[in-house]
């Protein structure tokens, strides 16, 4: 298990100004440090970063539609650098195709340009770095200029930072982001001046991903008037503390788990599950699983592997022992980009190679024609045009905190960001209906970053979308159907576990949403989910095997939970906590262990055999609604009273009030 979380960008913005020759504020000053400023979560502290200007990322193999022209380039640190043998023949095979496209790509991201003086050259702006523990924050004071507000940190220790100079905004959105995770009260002696104190961790941690305000009087009120963009990602990091926030006055404190359960419903609208679609009124047969075999992983494929399953023209052969291979042990990355193409379905199987090039060719002049269309529309248009312009919003704002900590995603303006952005507003195109949900960033950020193309990584999204669409819909019913399935297989694998989930108000695994929703993008490193990815796409060994993937995580966890005696908050807590610490080989050996065994068991109920897509002939089934079996039934029955019936069905949205999930972080 890893041990330490990911470090995680709370703010950033670029354009912030140290006036190294003096503190005055002017604009015409000659010499200026500019750089970014974060605040950052890491190791269970927040910090304040500032970095000065310098090209952090290292994109020389990166492949992107250039800025002014269409074609597929070399995105380089220096117009004159040498872009290498690579990047050469990559710009001779696509200039002569795309050079028709140069006006789709003839503006993108517009990045502010530091106008207010020249920047100080690499050693020297090194030494202005700083990164300081929000909790050595003693004061700031704000000054307000013709050229923009400055802000002036003390620390506890009487000490200042250099001066901060807002010459292009964003000083508000920093308060705003410091007040997430630490007190600001104004000092008695000066009006301008706020004292900085650092509250509890945990509670600050909670309430910044449950709200984006600290208005904790109105928690309640922000859940009951617009749940729909509070979502089960922020609410799963509850604690008491929140809870207590809920309950308000101390004669409250003893409210019953069900209604906190109603609180949660709200917040994952359109996921109201119906005594008609509850798993609970089928009947499930105790079956003896047998033992539950050893098995173990490989060594990821690598490229010469990979190429002895290719023939003189190009086909790959073998297939079904490919994808085993793949299955076992997952690719090298340097396999990566062409195998996904494979993985996904953008390439056919059995294509040769000269038909893959006429395919790209195709897929080339489809997909900017595509974003022709948006790129086209003025601001006038967009003006009347309330879903473009909500699309458009919703986007800029995810791309700008989507894997961040990343180094393909550093900074500002990045072309993995550029990549980011147009794929998305492209896929709006074409999927208008759909359009964008939060959370799909999640998924097409490890396709960019492994495709290093615009044009590839489109395509492949698309695919990856055709799998994943039902999550994002607006009824959610592929939400509904899977949390369904989990829950069915829980109560096959261990009964004892699910009865306890049961009688704590979480039978339905709904702190499973977020594993299932982006599946599992938030709870491993982003090696670990490449290396995940690829083997469910293999579609090995079983349908539907990321609910096993589910399954061993529970298995893994169940202990704990028991022994603690872990309650309905305590579960969503501890679920969610487990982010960035499981072990992706573990799990995936105890997954297929679990297939294994079931796979092995004969007389398996036939909703089980459905959703794994087991072979009937080779097993006996059981008639799962046959109520006059002799064998035991697990957990539940048709017969429930009023009560338990009340209890169970919470997460009840008002049907006509079913709108997208805002997947927020």
């Amino acid at each position: 298990m890893a041990a330490n979380f990911a470090p995680k960008v709370l703010f950033e913005h670029d354009g912030v100004f140290i006036h190294p020759s003096g503190d005055e504020i002017v604009v015409e000053q000659d010499v200026l440090v500019c750089g970014s400023l974060q605040l950052v979560e890491k190791d269970g502290d927040v910090m304040m970063e500032f970095t000065p200007l310098e090209d952090s990322v290292d994109p020389s193999h990166i492949l992107c539609a250039a800025k002014d022209s269409s074609s597929v380039m070399e995105w380089v640190q220096c117009g004159g650098q040498h872009q290498g043998e690579r990047g050469q023949q990559l710009l001779e095979s696509q200039l002569s195709y795309e050079t028709e496209w140069d006006l789709v790509n003839s503006a993108s991201f517009k990045k502010k340009s530091c106008t207010n003086g020249s920047v100080i050259g690499g050693n020297e702006r090194s030494r202005w770095f700083f990164s300081v523990s929000l909790s050595q924050l003693g004061t700031v004071t704000i000054q307000e200029d013709h050229a923009g507000p400055t802000l002036i940190f003390t620390l506890k220790e009487s000490s200042s930072l250099p001066p901060l100079h807002f010459h292009q905004g964003g000083s508000r959105e920093l308060l705003d982001s410091l007040r997430r995770v630490a007190t600001l009260s104004e000092s008695p002696e000066d009006e301008s001046r706020l004292l900085i104190s650092t509250p509890n961790k945990i509670l600050s941690q909670s309430f910044e991903n449950l709200l984006d305000d600290n208005n904790y009087g109105l928690v309640h009120q922000k859940f009951r008037k617009d749940p729909y963009v509070t979502t089960l990602d922020r609410f799963s990091k509850v604690t008491n503390y929140i809870f207590d926030a809920f309950r308000g006055t101390e004669e409250q404190h003893q409210r019953p788990p069900e209604e906190v359960a109603h609180l949660l419903g709200e917040v994952i609208p359109g996921l109201e599950i119906n005594q008609q679609e509850e798993p609970g009124f089928e009947v499930i047969t105790r079956v003896d699983l047998g033992m539950r075999p050893q098995v173990t992983r490989s060594e990821p494929l690598s490229p010469d592997s990979w190429s002895q399953h290719q023939d003189q023209e190009g086909r790959m052969i073998h297939i079904s022992r490919l994808k085993e291979s793949i299955f076992k042990g997952g690719l090298c990355h340097a396999v990566r980009k062409e195998a996904w193409k494979f993985l996904l379905g953008y390439f056919p199987w059995n294509s040769t190679l000269e038909q893959r090039k006429s395919l790209q060719r195709s897929k080339t002049d489809e997909y900017f024609r595509m974003k022709l269309q948006w790129k086209s529309v003025s601001e006038e248009q967009e003006k009347r045009n309330s879903r473009l312009r909500d699309y458009r919003s919703l986007i800029e704002k995810d791309v700008n905190r989507t894997d961040r900590t990343n180094r393909f995603f550093e900074g500002m303006d990045t072309p993995g960001l550029v990549l980011l952005h147009d794929i998305l507003m492209t896929y709006c195109m074409y999927d208008f209906d759909l359009g964008y949900v939060q959370g799909m960033s999640d998924l097409l950020s490890p396709i960019v970053f492994v495709m290093e193309n615009e044009v590839d990584a489109f395509w492949c999204f698309v695919s990856f979308m055709d799998h994943m669409h039902q999550n994002f819909e607006e009824q959610m019913q592929g939400m509904k159907t899977q949390l369904i399935q989990l829950s069915t297989l829980l109560r096959l694998l261990d009964p004892s576990f699910w009865s306890y989930l049961e009688s704590q108000d979480s039978g339905y695994l709904y702190f499973c949403f977020r594993w299932l929703l982006i599946r599992f993008k938030r709870e491993f490193s982003f090696q670990d989910i490449l290396r995940l990815w690829e083997v469910m796409w293999t579609g090995l060994p079983c349908q539907n095997f990321h609910l096993l993937l589910c399954c061993a995580i529970l298995d893994s966890e169940k202990a704990k939970i028991i022994e603690e005696n872990y309650g309905f908050n305590e579960i969503l807590k501890h679920v969610n906590e487990l982010s960035m610490k499981l072990d992706v080989e573990e799990i995936l050996q105890k997954a297929e262990s679990i297939c294994l065994q079931i796979n092995k068991c004969q007389g398996l109920p036939e909703s089980v055999v459905t959703i794994l897509s087991l072979d009937t002939e080779t097993r006996g089934v059981s008639d799962s609604t046959d109520l006059g079996s002799s064998t035991a039934a697990v957990v539940r029955t048709t017969h429930r009273d009023d009560h338990t019936c009340a209890t169970n069905g919470h997460l009840r949205a008002i049907d006509s009030q079913h709108r997208k999930v805002a997947f927020m972080s």
